[in-house]
């Protein structure tokens, strides 16, 4: 495990610094209210990888009733192709399943040949298009869909995982 990069679970205090990111990578990014909004959601899972305690990628989810959504997830351009998305991809998708969360979804843009390498590698599978689903530019979303065995965790409380 590369400790230079570690997980932990994102916290309010992290928005900033995840809509921070989300602007260097996205091209129509979420604002910063959304990022606050998302830690009032039930089932949220949200996790931050940091370098020298500063968050360098993140992983959004929600979980509820046992089916969950990849929100987001992404890594500074900088800090790409060092299998950081992958590793923090296997921590959020972990954190879903000790929720109890027997399948995920997530959108990726047609065209991210990347992400849906990174997705098919840990076993989803393309369910569905949206047509003109992503703006700036307009495109459809590849909607896939990762089927896992339910793990409950002990701690019973349901709380998100934030």
């Amino acid at each position: 495990m590369d400790d230079s990069f570690p997980i932990r679970p994102a916290t309010f205090a992290d928005a900033a610094a995840m809509a921070a990111i989300e602007r260097r990578c996205f091209s129509d990014p979420w604002p910063l209210e959304g990022f606050r909004e998302v830690f009032g959601f039930p089932g949220t899972v949200a996790l931050v990888m940091t370098e020298a305690d500063e968050p360098v990628a993140y992983f959004l989810a929600r979980e509820i009733l046992g089916t969950a959504e990849v929100l987001n997830l992404a890594v500074v351009p900088e800090r790409r192709g060092q299998g950081l998305g992958a590793r923090l991809l296997d921590a959020g998708l972990a954190a879903v399943q000790a929720r109890g969360g027997s399948e995920v979804f997530l959108e990726v843009r047609a065209s991210n040949a990347v992400a849906q390498a990174l997705y098919a590698g840990r076993g989803f599978r393309t369910e569905g298009r949206r047509r003109g689903y992503y703006r700036r530019p307009d495109e459809d979303a590849l909607v896939l869909r990762l089927v896992m065995a339910p793990v409950r965790s002990n701690d019973g409380d349901g709380e998100a995982l934030v």
